[in-house]
């Protein structure tokens, strides 16, 4: 994409790309990490017939607050972690709107948001977009954070907002509640823990819902695009202070979220054990899908989360072209050498290790 000089761009958005992941029409995409299965013909009636009532009224704007929505989340969270209520929970299209007003309301000039990278791409744009400058920390081989150095990174830079992703995209590492902790003690500002994935963590790996009681600069967002397989409804949310959800509503767009949206979303929530019933079968998935790829020689990131980061290869490009000419696409992203796979139906997964093997077969690894 090219932008001409007459068009009066911000100067430091020219030479930018939007955001996006390819969208190639082959049989198997395995590139966005969407859950493969999506609604059940009984949950898909019901949000048909909210999203029907919601239209009959839609002369008239949504509910500015979304009330019976916010409601809903906090009752979905509140099987995590007691104490939740609307007034300390927030929703807007997608946790990538959710990200967007949090620095549109505690970033912006003069001011600073810190990660650890690798980590999700979009964070950088978001500061980009907000004018908040941007500080990158570096991530262990493994993939985790050295507790140390992201406090000292913190005491030099002073970040008003630190991302930490749990699980990490598009590594799948879920963060050691210690470093957490020590980061939440550290940082002067506020600390926001992006769940994306929390559905699909290992039995036992914790949230990071379980510190807002002790920390009321925590925010913790998480999305209904992945486990809840509602990512064409644009859905995402966060818990917090309610001080914090009412510095958000300061900068949020006057009614953001349609009646359709409320409507859809609210619906789903009301199906939640039968849509989060194929997270299990995910979660098995994706551990026979890192294991067979270890035991065919490749390099593979532990992952809590519904994608698999493998490599390592002289020129993943290669690699990704090859799948994508055998019909499957994956993400090629993160660090050089590496692939990202969602993990689809097990029909879908053994599409992509037979394309896999013949792409690589002779390489060395």
């Amino acid at each position: 994409m090219s932008v001409p000089d007459w068009v009066p761009l911000r100067e430091e958005l020219r030479g930018e790309e939007p955001y996006g992941a390819p969208q190639i029409d082959v049989p198997v995409r395995l590139n966005t990490n969407e859950n493969p299965y999506g609604p059940s013909e009984v949950a898909a009636d019901d949000i048909a017939a909210s999203v029907r009532a919601a239209a009959l009224g839609l002369n008239r704007y949504p509910d500015r607050e979304a009330w019976g929505l916010r409601t809903a989340l906090a009752d979905y969270l509140s099987r995590e972690v007691a104490g939740l209520d609307a007034t300390r929970v927030w929703a807007a299209n997608g946790s990538n709107e959710v990200m967007q007003q949090i620095l549109q309301a505690f970033g912006g000039p003069g001011r600073t948001a810190l990660s650890f990278a690798p980590t999700y791409s979009m964070y950088p744009e978001y500061a980009r977009n907000t004018h908040t400058r941007w500080v990158a920390g570096q991530r262990r081989e493994d993939f985790g954070i050295d507790a140390g150095a992201a406090v000292a990174l913190i005491e030099a830079e002073r970040p008003d907002v630190v991302f930490l992703t749990s699980p990490n995209n598009p590594t799948g590492t879920a963060l050691d509640p210690a470093h957490t902790r020590a980061v939440l003690e550290a940082a002067p500002g506020l600390v926001v823990v992006d769940e994306a994935y929390a559905e699909f963590r290992r039995a036992g790996t914790p949230s990071a819902l379980e510190l807002l009681a002790q920390f009321p600069r925590l925010v913790v967002t998480r999305t209904m695009s992945k486990a809840f397989a509602l990512a064409g409804g644009r859905l995402g949310y966060l818990a917090a202070d309610p001080a914090i959800v009412d510095a958000l509503r300061i900068v949020r767009l006057p009614y953001h979220l349609s009646s359709v949206t409320q409507a859809a979303a609210e619906a789903a929530l009301r199906h939640a054990p039968e849509l989060l019933a194929q997270v299990d079968g995910l979660r098995v998935e994706r551990d026979r899908t890192a294991q067979r790829l270890s035991d065919d020689g490749f390099t593979v990131a532990e992952s809590d989360a519904n994608f698999v980061l493998f490599g390592t290869f002289a020129d993943r490009h290669e690699v990704w072209q090859g799948l994508v000419d055998r019909g499957v696409l994956v993400r090629e992203t993160g660090p050089l050498g590496w692939l990202r796979v969602s993990i689809g139906t097990p029909e879908e997964m053994q599409a992509f290790h037979t394309a896999l093997q013949e792409v690589t077969d002779g390489q060395a690894r």
